[in-house]
């Protein structure tokens, strides 16, 4: 039984995303994307749409955007950053879907709070060579079904893209997703009458 030792605070109960809530915003993001198909078969303005949705994000959580953004702005390998802006804007649409009024804002305090515990707990793994377990498997422990979401797209697209795709920018895609992740975990507030178990605490 894994005994959790680990720099990252646990994520409420309340604030687990479910495989459905994931499925529906990948849908939503796919059917936007035909939307833009030409009657000709030629793609219209996909990435006017992504910029759509990235300033809806941008204006509902300008802290965590402007984070994201400042890694999305960075030379990024292609794919990745279309892999980057697929994943960040479909976790963040999830939760914001699937917990519709009771999804604060993440200020930057809790933003740079999320990057310092999660540099802490990789730190802490890397000095102790007896740790099997990495920070990114802590995460999954504690959002299960989005990490799984993550790592599915991740996979595919280092499959699809083996040889070509810069797998550092991958993994800076996959560190902001974290950070993004556990900022919004803990940005959930629990629903109305709920009864805090003795297991969880909130910050």
């Amino acid at each position: 039984m894994w005994v959790r030792r680990a720099a990252i605070r646990p994520v409420p109960s309340y604030a687990l995303l479910m495989a459905r809530a994931l499925g529906e915003v990948e849908s939503e993001l796919a059917d936007t994307s035909d939307d833009d198909v030409g009657h000709d078969g030629d793609d219209g303005d996909e990435g006017a749409d992504l910029d759509a949705y990235f300033t809806e994000f941008e204006e509902r959580q300008p802290a965590l955007a402007e984070h994201i953004a400042l890694v999305l702005g960075k030379p990024l390998d292609e794919t990745a950053l279309a892999l980057g802006y697929f994943l960040t804007l479909a976790v963040w649409l999830a939760f914001d879907r699937n917990f519709e009024g009771r999804l604060e804002v993440v200020g930057a305090d809790a933003v740079a709070a999320v990057e310092q515990s999660l540099a802490l707990d990789e730190e802490l793994r890397r000095l102790d060579p007896a740790e099997a377990v990495d920070s990114d498997d802590v995460v999954a422990m504690e959002q299960p079904h989005v990490l799984a979401f993550v790592h599915e797209h991740l996979d595919a697209a280092l499959e699809v893209h083996a040889g070509e795709i810069d797998v550092d920018d991958v993994h800076a895609i996959y560190r902001v997703v974290l950070v993004e992740v556990l900022a919004l975990s803990y940005a959930v507030r629990p629903p109305e009458h709920y009864i805090l178990p003795k297991t969880e605490f909130t910050a």
